[in-house]
């Protein structure tokens, strides 16, 4: 059974989401193990890859509690119950379907909508969102994400899209309770290589630099 609440906190804890694409969910296990291990315990694996349902169940059986895994990409209702029956614990999508959200919380499952905009932000917030994807961040900046939690400090906002080393702690002193982070930290080559060493030690690194961007 999922705790919602337990999940979130943990999820803005954490403050690092690791948002995993890959051509085959086979070495997925190994990926978000190596991600655990630098201290980044939240792993979002894209219904865009290859096996991503049977990834995310071999992923909630093999670490338990010593990772969170959800969905990403989720774009319908028939997807997100799917994922959430074979072990995701939080749902992530790039766009806001309420419908997507209504099936998370029936499972008592996070739900992150995706959203641009102060209107659809504040729709994601309406529906229930329990934290809003800003998506695709990259092209507005931390000073955007500023100027949206002046009117709505309220809302709890995550970036997602070519979130890096040198901006990660921008976008936390902005005000996001935690970043999403793709290829620039699930790199296709350390993949290749099967490097988790050099995983875990590139994870270590976001993770310090939001503690102390939080700190600071």
């Amino acid at each position: 059974m999922n705790d919602r609440l337990g999940v979130l906190n943990e999820l803005c804890a954490t403050g690092v989401i690791a948002v995993i694409r890959a051509d085959s969910g086979e070495q997925l296990v190994s990926v978000c193990r190596a991600l655990a291990a630098g201290g980044v315990r939240a792993c979002e694996i894209t219904m865009t890859t290859p096996g991503a349902l049977e990834a995310i169940a071999a992923a909630s059986q093999s670490l338990g509690r010593d990772a969170l895994i959800g969905a990403g990409s989720v774009l319908d209702a028939a997807t997100a119950r799917a994922a959430i029956l074979a072990g995701a614990r939080f749902i992530f999508s790039p766009v806001l379907s309420g419908e997507v959200i209504e099936m998370a919380h029936r499972y008592d499952c996070v739900a992150v909508p995706g959203a641009l905009t102060p209107t659809e932000i504040l729709a994601a917030w309406s529906r229930g969102a329990d934290v809003v994807k800003v998506f695709p961040a990259n092209h507005f900046g931390p000073q955007y994400l500023k100027d949206l939690h002046g009117p709505m400090p309220q809302i709890k906002l995550t970036p997602t899209g070519g979130v890096d080393l040198t901006t990660a702690a921008q976008w936390i002193k902005a005000g996001a309770v935690a970043i999403g982070v793709g290829s620039s930290l699930v790199k296709k080559d350390l993949l290749a290589q099967q490097n988790w060493d050099e995983l875990a030690s590139l994870a270590r690194q976001y993770v310090d630099i939001v503690a102390q961007a939080r700190a600071n």
